[in-house]
């Protein structure tokens, strides 16, 4: 049956986006990041090229092909959806519409390519997977264009799964070996990649392009919404409970603030799911009695509602041993709410100027800087403030101007399989 698109212009390689990731993800109610990112790719790309733009997945059960246009557009609207509503969503209804959705996307033959094709990724999904990858190269006759988010589980295996370290290797050992374009997002990210390129010989074309973030919806978040309510001075910390994260510290500080100031002290509010590695943290959210009614977590809420939440805060707080580039640096400022963050290169990049910085192992400055923030007259909260008049996000549209700027750079290159 032939596929409608809407009409513009033909011009350029064909870009075959995709979307195994977000195929994937289709029983999980909340995203991820790299969720995040790869819906930004797709629905960007759809106003962008539509004339020019095919999707592709690796289907859960096994299958590589083209999808449907209208079965993509429909999957990315229900995941939308899903996602502004996904605390309200029952286990069985996310159930059978997966199930529906992934018998919609069932893959296609790949056509025989009629012009130069650029295969355009934007997550990891099964880049571990070198055999798989030089497979898809080779049906899709295309060259390799990929997003690289970090590369934190080799050079800190410390704070992956225990297979972890090795997967991800896999992972970045593919993109060596066939991208011919790669996008990293952050200069610290790229940076920390160029020894893996130089130690196979590949010398790719490389761009850094910031994750953008919505900012028509963090503005609106300003405005208030159906978030929890919290009583009295809150801070929040966006980020799946793992080590890496370093909620530990934020604990500790906490416990001590309790003790010493009781019910006056500040609330912390956790917003992100329970990771891996973390037996300590969740010993301590779940038995440590000082805590109870002070440290509230919530282990996944609907958009709407943690960017309320957000808003509403003195500060994030984000105290992480690495990154490879912070999102909600980027999401707090764009909505107004102080951000002290690690002072990490990643998320110095996001803040900018504008957060204030200091070293994760520095319990007695973040401390020293909670407490200051927690007052209704905080002078250094005010700066910040300030500061974030100057500050300027980060769009998709301006990354996916460097992605589509790479696409045209390498689309004359040979496929490299």
């Amino acid at each position: 049956m032939l596929e409608i698109r809407p009409r513009g212009s033909i011009d350029g390689a064909e870009v075959v986006l995709d979307i195994s990731r977000l195929l994937s993800r289709a029983l999980h109610a909340m995203p991820t990041g790299v969720d995040r990112c790869e819906m930004a790719y797709a629905t960007d790309l759809i106003e962008r090229i539509p004339d020019r733009l095919s999707f592709s997945a690796l289907h859960p059960a096994g299958a590589y092909g083209r999808l449907s246009w209208p079965a993509v557009r429909q999957f990315l609207s229900s995941t939308g959806a899903r996602w502004r509503h996904g605390g309200k969503i029952d286990p069985l209804t996310l159930k059978v519409s997966a199930l529906r959705h992934w018998t919609a996307l069932w893959p296609k033959p790949v056509p025989a390519a009629r012009r130069p094709r650029v295969y355009l990724q934007a997550s990891p999904h099964h880049l571990e997977r070198g055999d798989k990858v030089r497979a898809i190269l080779r049906r899709e006759n295309a060259a390799f264009v990929c997003l690289v988010h970090d590369v934190i589980p080799i050079v800190h295996p410390e704070y992956a799964r225990e297979d972890g370290a090795m997967k991800h290797l896999a992972r970045i050992r593919s993109v060596a070996d066939h991208a011919a374009g790669i996008v990293s997002n952050s200069a610290a990210t790229e940076e920390a990649l160029i020894p893996f390129l130089q130690a196979v010989g590949h010398r790719p074309e490389l761009r850094i392009a910031h994750l953008g973030v919505d900012v028509p919806d963090m503005i609106d978040a300003r405005k208030g919404g159906d978030a929890p309510g919290i009583d009295g001075p809150y801070f929040v910390c966006v980020a799946t409970i793992e080590p890496r994260k370093n909620h530990l510290l934020l604990l500790n500080i906490w416990r001590r603030l309790i003790e010493r100031h009781g019910h006056a002290a500040p609330k912390l509010v956790l917003i992100g799911r329970r990771g891996w590695e973390n037996e300590q943290i969740v010993d301590m959210l779940d038995r440590c009695a000082t805590l109870k009614g002070h440290v509230i977590e919530y282990g996944g809420l609907p958009d709407r509602q943690m960017r309320s939440l957000m808003a509403g805060a003195r500060a994030l707080l984000l105290p992480s041993f690495a990154e490879g580039f912070g999102m909600p640096v980027t999401e707090a400022l764009i909505a107004r709410v102080p951000v002290i963050a690690s002072d990490l290169g990643a998320l110095m990049e996001a803040g900018g100027a504008a957060a204030d910085y200091l070293d994760p192992l520095d319990g007695f400055g973040w401390m020293d800087a909670i407490l200051d923030y927690a007052k209704p007259d905080s002078a250094r909260r005010a700066a910040q403030l300030e500061r974030i008049r100057d500050w300027r996000p980060p769009s998709w549209r301006a990354h996916l101007d460097t992605v589509m700027e790479l696409v045209d750079a390498v689309a004359e290159r040979p496929a490299m399989a």
